[in-house]
């Protein structure tokens, strides 16, 4: 697995690109390397779903056949632009803590370039189902508000947090990224101490945060927000810059806006 050095962050670099082997992106693996040759970058992250024991009406993650296609279309591509621009295989980690020791077994399996922590689904045990923080669609956004809004985000932090001490990730994805799209909420001030809390269990275990350039077009900043970047910055703990790209014109978007962004805070 790479490691990215402490206070390293490139605008070359993509580290966070997904394909349609995740079921809900758009393209083939070969047109995001070629967008990211076109956009001049000397590096893209390949970051796959890894999700398990999740109970939801839509797979929006690779199975073990995926994650072989996958690697076997990357190496393929590998070899072919290995002149051009290099290419990681890594896997964004959707944690789940009824089946922390699958994903465990499940990451031995292979060799990655870069670990991405995330938490994407929430369990309901009473209904035996998953709710997707990160969705759009009404139908989670009702649920969500249903379930309340400041309980969901407490306990996402509190298993974001447990997400990063049990998984061997190297860097930690999106912040605070979960509810979204949900009408009226700000992760604020008032989550700075499960924040803190998060951000000291990264810097423990020497990963790096990511900087998502989605959130640009989502809510004009980066995830995650200024006061959590500060805050990792004052920890000295390194960023890295990510897409998020579902689809291969996204690959490297908002980098320009990024480092000014980041000049400014």
């Amino acid at each position: 697995m790479t490691s990215p050095l402490p206070g390293e962050l490139t605008f070359h670099s993509d580290g966070h690109i997904h394909t349609k082997y995740c079921h809900h992106a758009k393209g083939e693996m070969e047109e995001y390397v070629l967008s990211g040759i076109a956009a001049g970058l000397d590096e893209i992250v390949f970051l796959e779903h890894m999700e398990a024991g999740v109970s939801y009406f839509e797979k929006t993650w690779l199975t073990e056949d995926d994650f072989d296609l996958y690697f076997s279309e990357g190496q393929r591509l590998q070899k072919k632009f290995k002149k051009r621009i290099r290419i990681s295989l890594g896997v964004e980690v959707g944690y789940s803590p009824s089946h922390g020791e699958e994903l465990l077994k499940r990451l031995e399996r292979r060799n990655w370039d870069r670990v991405g922590v995330s938490y994407h689904f929430m369990p309901v045990p009473e209904k035996e189902h998953h709710l997707n923080l990160v969705s759009r669609k009404e139908s989670n956004i009702l649920a969500i508000e249903a379930g309340g809004c400041h309980k969901i985000l407490c306990e996402y932090f509190s298993t974001l947090t447990e997400a990063v001490e049990f998984l061997p990730g190297t860097v930690l994805c999106h912040l605070d990224a979960a509810l979204r799209f949900q009408p009226g909420i700000t992760i604020d001030n008032s989550y700075r101490n499960q924040i803190q809390k998060l951000l000291g269990a990264v810097k423990k275990k020497g990963m790096a945060l990511e900087v998502n350039t989605s959130g640009f077009s989502i809510r004009g900043t980066p995830f995650p927000a200024p006061f959590i970047i500060r805050e990792a910055l004052a920890l000295k703990i390194p960023l890295l810059a990510g897409s998020d790209a579902h689809k291969p014109e996204d690959v490297g978007r908002n980098f320009n806006l990024l480092e000014k962004y980041l000049q400014t805070i």
